[in-house]
């Protein structure tokens, strides 16, 4: 058996975690790149940990709410569905939504699919609205708490996709339609852009629920998918305990035996590169053991914080955990933190029926919580270099399905961003009168990339690997208009 696999057996095996360390291991060993090659017009150079320019940011909290928010129950109101419910399109003065030119943009995974469809009866709002803050913003009465933050928030109602399934969730994050090969999401770009700000910790965590693609980094490398983390102290990570009955100090003795075996084969192998990287990749796993463990624990919490999370609520407390932990964890230096909202396969946002029932709920689970984060943020003096995103994959449709619910939407939906530098208490694009297009200052969802990783110092272009041609929808644009 050769050295490698000794190595590979002895920390997998006997010390635990060997999947966290070996996926940022292999990861290093495929990267082949070289320094000077070319990229486009461009000489491709490895990232230096460096942001390209000044950053108005540290950290991206990403909430991600999956199944697909209805952005006319949410943040973009629409009073002329009451007005012509129980009509159908072409019978409202709106009938030229539905030309097929302004259709085309749809890319259909799943033919004659039950969903995904026009829906071309009107349905009624099923949610009031009211203004909030200095800003007069609207939100609707399911989102309160957030509607305390207005002042704070940028409401961006002009998002757009191509996915009418849910593989959108996947393109929101990648930019990239299911139907297209799978590439790095924009926490994988960040992570790989990005130096760590504190060596004891991953650079990117993912709490809650995925399904589709459970992978980041893709042709980057498995070291630059997200670490999965449970808000549980006493086993926060999967494999991160050793397997068998195995100590601290036995650890320890392990991994400097491991480190002096790696030094001899790089006497032995100077032209290995990668073993230095190999060390510091088992290293990190072990002192994740200790450091996440003791981010996640809120002993130290005050009552009143864990109170603004919803802690004392059974419907948020979930949530609510999550949240503080992810604010302990960009405390502590933690580059992008994405959290998943809304189990099932589909999402548990995905209202086809009964959506004032499940939106209600499910919104009053998310609400306070986010509100609760953006507060506590701001009175700790964070939010400035925090930058907080509330997105989900597609709208809803206008139209009816099932009597009582709506059916997917990629033609217009809203996102929420906050922090960071992005402004406060404004209202960037909009939809038509009825919700269907984006029409104002349409945003594909690169564009969100693009603007938090401005915001990181990062531009967009400058993130190539040799060997993979990006397309251009895959930069996006920089939404200049919600930035400070």
């Amino acid at each position: 058996m050769n050295r490698t696999v000794n190595r590979r057996a002895m920390l997998s095996g006997g010390l635990g975690f060997g999947s966290l360390a070996l996926g940022a291991m292999l990861s290093r060993d495929g990267f082949a790149a070289t320094p000077g090659d070319t990229v486009g017009s461009t000489t491709w150079s490895p990232p230096n940990g460096l942001p390209h320019f000044a950053p108005k940011a540290k950290s991206v909290i990403w909430l991600f709410m999956r199944g697909g928010v209805s952005h006319m129950e949410s943040f973009d109101p629409k009073p002329a569905l009451t007005k012509y419910a129980g009509k159908t399109i072409n019978e409202t003065p709106f009938a030229d939504v539905q030309d097929p030119e302004k259709l085309k943009r749809v890319r259909v995974v799943v033919v004659n699919d039950a969903n995904g469809q026009q829906r071309n009866k009107i349905y009624p709002l099923q949610v009031g609205y009211r203004k909030h803050g200095q800003s007069g913003i609207e939100f609707s009465d399911w989102f309160p708490h957030l509607g305390s933050c207005a002042d704070d928030l940028a409401v961006i109602r002009s998002m757009w996709t191509t996915d009418d399934n849910h593989g959108a969730q996947v393109q929101f994050h990648s930019g990239r339609h299911m139907l297209d090969p799978r590439v790095p999401t924009i926490g994988a770009w960040v992570n790989y852009g990005l130096g760590t700000l504190n060596e004891n910790l991953p650079q990117f965590i993912g709490m809650g629920p995925r399904f589709f693609d459970k992978r980041d980094g893709h042709y980057l490398g498995p070291a630059y998918d997200s670490v999965a983390l449970k808000v549980d102290p006493e086993n926060p990570l999967d494999y991160a305990s050793p397997e068998g009955d195995v100590s601290g100090v036995q650890q320890r003795l392990g991994f400097d035996l491991v480190r002096r075996l790696n030094h001899l084969a790089a006497e032995q192998y100077p032209h290995d590169p990668e073993l230095e990287a190999r060390i510091k990749s088992y290293e990190l796993a072990y002192r994740m053991q200790t450091a996440v463990p003791d981010v996640i624990r809120f002993d130290t919490e005050t009552a009143a914080t864990k109170k603004l999370y919803g802690f004392d609520q059974k419907e948020t407390r979930p949530f609510g955990e999550q949240l503080l932990a992810a604010r302990r964890f960009a405390e502590q230096g933690v580059r992008f933190i994405q959290i998943m909202h809304g189990d099932g396969a589909a999402g548990a946002w995905d209202q086809h029926s009964k959506l004032k029932a499940n939106h209600s709920k499910l919104a009053m689970q998310v609400d306070r919580p986010v509100a609760g984060l953006i507060q506590d943020l701001k009175q700790r003096g964070m939010l400035d270099e925090t930058l907080v995103v509330f997105a989900t994959e597609f709208g809803r449709t206008p139209g009816s399905q099932n009597s009582d619910g709506r059916d997917h939407h990629p033609f217009g939906f809203s996102v929420l961003m906050a922090g960071g530098g992005i402004k406060g208490g404004i209202v960037h694009g909009a939809t038509d009168e009825i919700g269907f297009h984006a029409v104002e200052h349409p945003h594909y969802v690169t564009d969100v990339h693009a603007t938090l990783l401005h915001q990181l110092g990062l531009h967009s272009h400058r993130l190539n690997v040799p060997g993979h041609q990006r397309l251009e929808q895959d930069y996006g644009h920089v939404i200049k208009e919600i930035l400070v």
